[in-house]
Formats: structure tokens, sequence, C-alpha cells
């Protein structure tokens, strides 16, 4: 017994003493974490984590790739020494139980008990929001260090991944706040450029597109790698007169989710609650305390939830400059959303990172508490799903429940506005909805290896491996209801169990009509209503409605895929079709090289006007563009007749002072596809001669203010003397007394500008015949239709398209566009008929919708989406719709790239 003692104390000892070797963070940085006017930058924050994991082993460090600016970006996997020394049995143990194939009941029960629970907690994705990164290291310097009966119970049953989601962000940001002497001087404000390189707060709208790299780290540790049970996501800043918000979340919540799904965020939610309740932290609130919730796909957290993972998101007060909780009376009284309010006070950065670390420790002592369950449930609804997509299965979505009232209606002639008791309708009326086959959800999806664009359809199959998503290949040709479709086809069936995520991303979402009340105004979504990228990329696909095989090989998990081109043979030169996003870039890069490039004015036979023909001196670089981007390349029986030769034009992106999500997204689209564009500020447009410099000016959303706005609605700036030497040029507001008469002599001498979205306003402002489409004359005034008669937030509408016109060359005649409270447009008759304004795609039906949510949407009928104008020898083109919206819509790009040519 003496020795047992002896030992027992020496093993105390030892790691007292290896506690008090590991590094604090105020030993490291010079300051601790919630430090009044502190930061730590990246670099920074790196060398403590390394620092730590040298010295503690409860860390691993494990690079998970490199960031857009070429940092590593790190996860830290913490847990107990033993645990760590078998990471790679109990990560096998989280794949198998998420994935839940072959899996019995039995088999499932043993795993969950042998498992550890895997939780994720992440940091930074939104720079400018400080508590993310900082409690980040606080949380990783506490779990390394304490030695408590309740941590060594979490590092003892769970597997943590600490992961910084923004490095280049937490680097740029706290410099910029850092970079002042005085500590009160220091401010957040004004940062010179986007915190993420290229799309700054649209980092958090990529996780089913994956088109940054962070994003691709991240999405293979999630769901190819670790799939954990429970995901958490910090962000900032909570409801005025609170101190965060966290779960569970408002409604809707979409349908594809397991119910257990929802269920599990409430059990979490209560856990992170009740903790900040008995430690005497107030201010928590949840549902409809905040405008969260769980519909929208592609944030870090949301997406989580179509994989069966409990994503938590909070959003909490605090910067490191002192601040105040504000007097919000409203917030004051206790109830169900806020059980426990905070009353107004000094607030400081050492608050919010306190109730930081509770609400981690929260979430982690729920899940080491429910392990077992945790771990059995992800694969509960894994098989769940895998059991739907194996039978018929019909989803209770808004428009199948609304049939059964319609039918009844039709049935009993009644009036559209008459009640209907929901204890009169027979129970038949349910059959005949949710047992019609064609209301079925389909059993998989297919997507023909000659769809037209190939390329874009790989990077949608890339989207869906980064995702964790079982993807076949069909071996050789095959049939499957009387349709053949060639070897190479993908195919992805919903008998898995990241179902949902299938068909989140190839069907439509069906937004309920959110209203405040019958006939009221509606609730906006947090993001967006509608999405459908297998429609937004203008995928060719079928639906298949039952069971059906095939000679299918399964891709690895995560395996991303290459595009495979082709090049014939051909002495009269080579045609590239214009449909073809990647045949722009091929473009580019002969342009680039010197070599002469066409386009046909007219259709020539098979090859329609758009249609790019290189003469053979390009055979080279098009063998090399065949292997890069896996295009076609045809042979050209001759050469053309109706041809006009390509000239690459001068790009600008219009640009604000810190830059915008929008146009930053245009900026990385155009380096994709090898568009040489640089960024124009104010000072340059206003300075006039634009002319000799641009041929073509870019103006995205959100860069130009509503015609007689006023300046104090306008964005901001900042004094030119706090500013570094190098971002002084970028300072300056939109302006209609120096901006405007600029670009109109632009567009007199020649140049071209393309708007899209709401920055077509710039139509307004240059007095283009064109006017608003959506309006109403009330007493005998025109204003625009309020959101009780007409809204449609961020959804997918179907757009009529003239492909004939070199506006759209390669389009089909009908394509689906994102359209978020975009502007619409009447033309006048006249103006149509002289050929000053030209409609390129417009509104042909009363029911665009595809995809998310459009009250009042036969406002929207004949109503054009977007047009040319001529003014002077220039023209301008408006594009309602946001046709390259957040990398996603690349179905609609060709709309940007054919107007970046000059045919001569």
């Amino acid at each position: 017994m003496r020795t047992l003692t002896f030992f027992f104390l020496l093993l105390l000892s030892t790691r007292a003493a290896f506690a008090q070797s590991l590094p604090a963070p105020k030993d490291h940085f010079g300051f601790a974490i919630g430090d009044d006017y502190h930061l730590a930058n990246y670099t920074q924050t790196e060398a403590y984590f390394k620092k730590l994991a040298a010295a503690s082993d409860r860390i691993r460090l494990t690079d998970i790739g490199r960031t857009e600016e070429g940092r590593t970006q790190w996860m830290l996997i913490m847990s107990a020494p033993e645990n760590l020394a078998r990471l790679e049995h109990y990560r096998g143990i989280s794949q198998r139980l998420a994935r839940a194939e072959g899996l019995d009941e039995a088999a499932a029960r043993t795993l969950s008990a042998e498992g550890k629970a895997i939780v994720w907690i992440d940091g930074g994705l939104h720079a400018n929001e400080t508590v993310g990164a900082h409690q980040l290291i606080e949380t990783v310097w506490q779990l390394a260090s304490r030695n408590d009966a309740e941590t060594q119970r979490i590092l003892r049953d769970a597997i943590i991944l600490f992961v910084h989601a923004n490095p280049d962000g937490q680097e740029l940001q706290s410099d910029w706040y850092m970079r002042r002497a005085d500590p009160k001087q220091r401010s957040l404000r004004y940062l010179p450029r986007q915190y993420q390189k290229y799309i700054g707060h649209d980092n958090n709208r990529d996780f089913y597109m994956m088109n940054m790299k962070e994003t691709q780290n991240m999405s293979r540790q999630q769901y190819v790698e670790w799939i954990p049970q429970i995901l958490y996501n910090h962000h900032q800043s909570g409801p005025a007169g609170s101190v965060l918000a966290g779960p569970p979340y408002r409604d809707p919540f979409n349908y594809v989710y397991d119910p257990l799904l929802v269920t599990s965020l409430d059990a979490v939610g209560a856990a992170m609650n009740s903790r900040l309740n008995a430690e005497g932290k107030p201010g928590y609130t949840q549902r409809s305390g905040s405008v969260f919730s769980t519909w929208w796909n592609g944030g870090l957290r949301t997406t989580a939830y179509y994989h069966n993972i409990i994503g938590i998101l909070t959003e909490i007060i605090g910067d490191p400059t002192p601040s105040k909780v504000p007097l919000v009376p409203s917030r004051l009284v206790p109830n169900g959303a806020t059980p426990n309010p905070v009353t107004p006070g000094p607030w400081r950065f050492r608050n919010s990172i306190d109730y930081s670390v509770s609400l981690n420790y929260a979430v982690l002592d729920h899940a080491v508490r429910n392990r077992e369950h945790l771990l059995y449930n992800i694969y509960r609804m894994g098989r769940n799903a895998i059991e739907a997509g194996s039978r018929d299965h019909w989803t209770l979505t808004p428009r199948l429940v609304d049939s059964i009232t319609n039918a009844y209606r039709k049935d009993q002639k009644l009036r559209r506005d008459e009640a209907v008791r929901a204890d009169t309708l027979p129970a038949r009326y349910f059959d005949l909805v949710f047992k019609d086959p064609a209301l079925r959800d389909p059993r998989g999806f297919i997507i023909p290896a000659d769809g037209p664009d190939m390329p874009t359809a790989v990077k949608f199959i890339n989207a869906l491996l980064y995702s964790g998503v079982r993807v076949q290949r069909a071996t050789r040709s095959f049939t499957v209801e009387g349709v053949t479709y060639p070897e190479g086809s993908f195919v992805v069936k919903t008998d898995q169990a990241f179902r949902p995520h299938v068909l989140d991303l190839f069907g439509p979402q069906d937004h309920p009509n959110d209203v405040q009340y019958p006939g009221g105004p509606p609730v906006a979504p947090y993001d967006a209503a509608g999405w459908t990228p297998a429609y937004t990329m203008g995928l060719r696909f079928t639906r298949v409605m039952n069971a059906f095989e095939g000679p299918f090989e399964t891709i690895p998990y995560g395996a991303i895929q290459e595009p495979k081109g082709s090049m014939a043979s051909g002495r009269n030169g080579f045609v590239l079709s214009p449909a073809v996003n990647h045949s722009f870039t091929a473009v580019n890069d002969l342009l680039a090289a010197g070599i002469e490039v066409y386009r046909l004015t007219a259709a020539d036979g098979a090859h329609p006007a758009g249609t790019f023909y290189v003469p053979a001196a390009g055979k080279a670089l098009l063998a090399k563009a065949v292997t890069q981007y896996g295009i076609t390349v045809a042979a050209a029986p001759r050469r053309p007749s109706a041809l006009a030769r390509l000239r690459p034009l001068r790009v600008g992106i219009f640009e604000p002072y810190g830059g915008s999500e929008p146009s930053g997204w245009a900026r990385w689209i155009l380096e994709q596809y090898h568009f040489p564009a640089e960024r124009v500020y104010v000072k340059s447009v206003d300075s006039g001669n634009l002319r000799s410099r641009y041929d073509v000016l870019l103006f995205i959303s959100g860069t130009v203010p509503p015609a007689g706005a006023r300046p104090e609605t306008m964005r901001p700036q900042p004094r030119i003397d706090d500013l570094p030497a190098e971002y002084r040029n970028t300072v300056g507001r939109f302006s209609a007394d120096t901006t405007v008469p600029a670009l109109q002599r632009f567009l007199e001498a020649g140049g071209s500008i393309v708007s899209i979205g709401s920055s077509t306003a710039l139509a307004y402002h240059l007095k283009l015949p064109v006017r608003n489409a959506l309006t109403e004359t009330v007493n005998g005034e025109e204003r625009a239709l309020p959101n009780e008669k007409f809204y449609i937030p961020g959804s997918v509408l179907r757009v009529q398209v003239d492909p004939t016109l070199p506006a759209a060359w390669g389009m089909p005649d009908s394509a689906d566009v994102v359209f978020a409270r975009s502007p619409v447009f009447r033309l006048p008759a006249s103006s149509v008929a002289t050929g000053s304004v030209r409609p390129i795609a417009w509104f042909g039906s009363d029911a665009p919708l595809r995809s998310g949510w459009a009250h009042g949407q036969a406002y929207l009928k004949d109503g054009v989406a977007a047009f040319s104008a001529r003014s002077g020898k220039g023209t301008f083109y408006g594009f309602g719709p946001e046709i390259i919206f957040r990398g996603q819509a690349q179905g609609s790009y060709k709309l940007l790239f054919n107007n970046l040519y000059l045919l001569q």
C-alpha cells in the first residue's frame, strides 16, 4: 500500500512539474489573453502552439494545408496521451460510425462504447471577430495545463480538434489593431483590405463549394478524415442587450435533416446555457432571441448539419477595446429565449474569453457525459439516411404539404382565400400526395460524361468529394430507365449517410412562406433561401427515381478528380465550345502567348455562334490546355468564313476602400480563368482619362450607391493621414458629381461598363433608357413594391436568354441564375426598336422560382434580367442577377466572360 501511495504521489508531482514547465500565454505573448488593448497575431500564435505542443503530451500539432496567402493552417489534436497514441484507431471508429456502411446495430453499439467523442472547436474564421482566435489560444492552454477532475475526464473520453480557421486574417487584423503605440488609439476599424485574401466575410459562405484553400483544408478534416460528432464555430457579435446568441436556433430548419439532429442541437444548447447560469454568467439568448437559423447550407457550422453533425454557432460580444453592454429594455424581461438577461454595464475583452472557455468546457463536458449516445446517434442518423435512400421516401416539405390542402380546395371548389379547417381533411388527401410516385425523393443522380461543360461538372463532383460524399464512376457505358450513359459518367446515389447533403446540392430548397403574420411582411432568412449548385453551375444531370445498378466503381472518399479532355488532330485549325467555361481559360493562355484566336459570328454547321476558332499555330498550347483544364478540342473541317478576331481587353475591377466580398470574388474568378485585371479605386476613376488605361470597367454588387443616395448613408471612409502610404490612393467615395461624369466620358469614348446586381444602379446615374420593373402606382405616384407584395431573398430563378447575342454566346436559351433581391428592368419599346437597348435575358414566366422562396414572383413576368445599352461609342451591360455569385453561379459566368474581349 505504501508503494502504491508513493508512486501515486510521484505521478502527481511529475504531472505538476510538467504543467509548470508549459509556457503560459503571458510568458510567450507578453500579455495575458483577454488583456485590454492587446491582440496576438498569427505568427505569435503559431509559435505558441508549437511551444505548447513540444512541451505537452496532450497535444499533437497537425499541418492541414496552406492558406490562400501561403501560411500553414494548423490543427491541434488534444486528448490524453494514451488516446493520442491510438489516434488512427479512434479516427477509424468515428469514420465507420458516421458513414454507417455495412455496420449493423450490434457492431455500432460496440464501437460506440469503445470510441471517443470527437469534438471540433475552431476560432478566428472572421478575423475582425477577435474573440474567436484568442479563446482558441486560452482554451488550448487551459486544457494543456489544468489537472482538475473535469479536464482529466474530458481528455480521457474525448479527442478535441482545435482548428485555426483563418490564419491570414488574424495576422492582418491583429497587426492593424496593434500598429499604434498608444493603446487607447488602437482600433479595428478601416481595415485596408479583406481579411481573407479574396473574400473576407464570405469565407463562411464557401463550405459546400470549397473554392478557397482554407475551406478545402477544413472540409477534408471535417467530412473525410475525422467526421466529429460536434462542431463548434465561434463568432461575433451577440445581439445588442445580450452577451451571446447560441443554440437552439429559430425556425425554419431544413427538411432534409434527421429529427435526431434537431433534438441533439437542443441538448447541447441546454448544456451551454445551463453552465453559464451555474457560473453566474448571464446574457445567453437563443431561438427567437437572435436571427440565426439552421436552414442554410454553406457555412462552417451549417454544412455540418447535412452530414449529421451537431453544428454549434455562438455569437458573443467583446473587443480588445473596453466596451459596454447597452441598455435594451426589451431584453431585460426573462423569457424562453433569454432566461437570464444581462444588465447594462461595462464589458472587457477578458469577460468574453472567460465566457468562451466556459462554453467550450460545457460542450466538451456534454460530449464526454454523452459519449456513447453521440457516437451511436451519428451512426443512427447515417443509417436512417441509408435506409431512406434505399426505399420509396417522401420528404415533408411546405410545397407537398400545401398540395394536400390545394387538392382538397379543388375538390370542394373552395376559393383560395377560404379557410380550411385542419380537422376536416380526409386522410386520403395525405395518400394522394405522399404516395404519389412522381413526388418521391430520387434514388440517385447521374451526371453524363458527355455533358455540355464537363470541367465544371467535375468541379461540382469535387465539391461533393471534399464533403465526404460517396461518388461512383461508370467503368463502361450503361443504361438506366431506357437512357444510355457513356463510360466515365458520375453516379451519386442517395443510399448513403450524407444523403441530406446530396439531396440539398442536387435538388431545390423549398423555403416556407415565413411572414410575421398573415398578409404581413416576410421574416428574412439568415442568408440564402435557395442555392442548388447543380442548377446554378448549369449541370446536365438525371434524377433517377427507382433503384438502379450498373458497372460502377466507387471513388475513394475525398479523392479529388481531374477532368479528362481530348484533342482531335486537324490541319485546318481547331474549335472550342463557348459553353465550356475553361475554353475561356485556354483562349486567354493563347492570347497571352501571341496566338491568334477568333470567334464565329454566326453558326457554322454543328458549331454555334460564339465558338472559338484557333489556327493550327495554337496546337501545342491547346494540347497543354487539354491536360490542364480537361477541355475538348475538336478539329475544324475548314477555316470558317464568319470569323471575328479576338483582342483581350484591359479590365479594371472597381473596388471600394477595404475591398468587398463581391469584388473579391470577381477578382478570384478572373484569376482562375486567366483574365488579366487590376483593381480600380474612386480616385483613379475621378482623375479622368480612363479610356487611355482601360477598355472595360467591372462594377459588382455593393460598389455603386442608389441614385440619389445621401453621403451619410454610404460606407464611411478613414482619414487619409491615418493610413499607411500604400493605402491612401484607395480611399474615396463614389460621387454623382465626379465619378458619374468620369464614367460617362469613358463610355462615350468607346469604353464598356459591366455592372452586376445592385451596381446596375449605375444605369440610373447615367440616365440610360431603362426603368425599375418592380414598382406600383399608388395615388398617382410610382413606388417600389413593398415586401408584403414582392420579396425574393437569395434564391434560384429561371430566365430566358438570347444566345445569339455576343454577350450571351455559349449560354443555353434558358438558364438558372441567382436572384438576391436583385433589380429587374423595363426597357422602352421605342429604345428596343432602335437598338439603343437590347434585352439579353428576361423572365418569361410568372413562376420562375427553381429553388428557395419567391413571394409575389408573378410580378417578374416579362421583366428584363439583363440588358445592353449604347452610350456614345461605348456599351453598358446590366446584369440584375448575381451572375458570378460567390464563385458558385458557374453556369452564368459566360455572361461576364463574353464581354471581356473585343471582336475585330
